[in-house]
């Protein structure tokens, strides 16, 4: 019986491994640079700025590039159709992410849903955020979000240099508000400091070919105090800090939605209620951590959308012109904007989606990885391989330059107003296949709300130095997973003592 048995293993594992030579026999690895006994390309993968250097390989290696990192499999897609034909069309074996070491094991943003392994524990997760965030639930947000829109560019509008701050502050209340029922006071308040961190730690950990304990997770296991470990203490600081910020505002939440204190509605709070202020165990770690997810995954990436369109109309001050007059000529001048008005003005939808499109928040997209065997255009994809989406090579040749001329140029009229064509754009810029993400609705009206706001109410100019010079800022990006446009100032002015006015009243919450 036993030798039986040592047959049978026997069998299936010579079968199993005849079938990986003979796929990889008969099928290459799509192209790529040299790789090396042992190291496999990694000298070749770029630490910084990877998506630029990605879209110039492009033309040397074409749509699908291979590298292999020390033994792992790694394919960068450059193209919208290998995207979605892999991605999208083959996404239940394309939906996993890769183990990140560094960002999973040490620091442990793999416990929320948009690290989380592709299983039972990521579905339940992403379906508690889905159902508070979908197309239907999202308007009992939108006044939340245009009150905070007005505060945001009321203050600016008062303060030039506060830009990045108020759009930060703004965005996080937004996003605090509806995840646990709880309104930051200050840019001081815990509830706002504590993720930020966490948030600007995510966007390192996360970096693909940053950490070379991703490649060799052996060194996890390194004493801390060697030389070269540092990063061992790093994620332990790093661990410390997005456990904080995960679980204290939840704690916040379920004590102040008993004492019916917390504000309504929100994520934690119905979720809290339902369990009659008492979640099993296992719905509370599910619950904190998709909380998590819905704060890490809306604050970088709005913060530099936005930042992205007040630099866009500086430079395109014509454009800025264009979408103001839709506002005006749709809404008037005596109310101020709502997320309602969004059906209306496709000039301004256009612009958004081409600041989605023009710069996008992530590059790089997110990793997945591939959990069988793949063949594709005649290429041999192995099991385990980490997908990387080239979201900027992607959004940039989705135009064909011989149906819309200059597709690197910020250019709201390539999508002639046509929500089919600016659908293009957001389907691949808010993620690919059962990995998108759920508050994308959410996001879109956020956006939506500063866009309007600001536009119906000031003028958005560069600033200018002590001499009067204009000083116009320079199209110039940080590297990280979640990218920002590098420093740059400006000034609003406002159109008329009756537009200061209905932002001074719009900005006083109702809640």
């Amino acid at each position: 019986m036993e030798a039986k048995y040592v047959l049978t293993l026997a069998a299936f594992f010579g079968g199993y491994i005849l079938k990986r030579v003979l796929v990889s026999r008969n099928h290459p690895l799509p192209p790529g640079p040299s790789r090396w006994p042992l190291i496999g390309s990694i000298l070749s993968i770029p630490v910084n700025y990877g998506w630029l250097i990605f879209s110039e390989w492009e033309k040397k290696y074409g749509p699908l590039i291979y590298l292999d990192a020390l033994g792992q499999p790694m394919v960068v897609i450059n193209s919208a159709k290998v995207a979605r034909d892999l991605l999208d069309k083959r996404s239940s074996i394309y939906s996993d992410r890769p183990h990140l070491i560094m960002g999973g094991d040490l620091v442990g943003y793999d416990r929320t849903f948009v690290l989380q392994p592709y299983g039972e524990i990521w579905r339940k997760q992403r379906k508690m955020v889905a159902a508070d965030f979908s197309q239907s639930t999202v308007p009992r947000y939108w006044n939340l979000q245009e009150t905070q829109a007005r505060k945001m560019i009321c203050n600016i509008l008062a303060d030039p240099s506060t830009l990045v701050r108020q759009i930060k502050l703004r965005i996080a209340t937004i996003i605090i508000r509806v995840t646990y029922g709880y309104y930051i006071k200050s840019e001081q308040d815990p509830f706002f400091t504590s993720p930020m961190t966490a948030m600007e730690n995510f966007s390192q950990a996360a970096a693909p070919g940053s950490w070379i304990v991703d490649f060799i997770p052996q060194l996890k296991n390194l004493p801390s105090w060697m030389p070269g470990a540092g990063f061992l203490e790093t994620a332990k600081v790093w661990r410390n800090i997005v456990t904080e910020a995960t679980w204290s505002p939840y704690l916040w939440c379920k004590k102040n939605t008993e004492l019916g204190t917390a504000l309504t509605p929100s994520l934690c709070g119905s979720v809290v209620s339902e369990a009659n202020g008492e979640p099993s165990k296992e719905e509370e770690e599910l619950l904190v951590w998709a909380a998590s997810a819905v704060m890490g995954g809306g604050m970088d990436t709005n913060m530099s959308t936005a930042l992205t369109f007040f630099m866009a109309m500086i430079l395109h001050p014509d454009i800025q012109e264009k979408a103001r007059a839709e506002i005006d000529s749709v809404v008037g001048l005596d109310r101020l904007p709502s997320i309602a008005d969004r059906d209306s003005l496709p000039y301004v939808n256009s612009v958004i989606t081409e600041v989605f499109r023009w710069q996008p928040a992530k590059p790089m997209g997110i990793a997945h990885a591939l959990s069988q065997d793949d063949v594709y255009e005649g290429y041999h994809l192995p099991k385990g391989t980490l997908c990387l989406p080239n979201v900027w090579q992607v959004l940039h040749m989705l135009h064909d330059p011989e149906v819309y001329p200059e597709p690197m140029k910020f250019s709201p009229e390539r999508y002639g107003g046509s929500q089919a064509e600016m659908s293009k754009v957001t389907d691949l810029a808010f993620g690919f296949g059962r990995r998108v993400c759920p508050g994308f609705h959410f996001a879109e009206g956020t956006i939506f709300a500063i866009v309007t706001t600001v536009l119906a109410t000031c003028e958005i100019l560069p600033a200018v130095d002590a001499s009067g010079k204009t000083i116009m800022p320079e199209i110039a990006y940080t590297s990280g997973t979640i990218v920002f446009p590098k420093a740059y100032k400006c000034n609003l002015k406002a159109r008329s003592s009756q537009a200061v006015a209905m932002l001074t009243q719009g900005a006083i919450s109702s809640e």
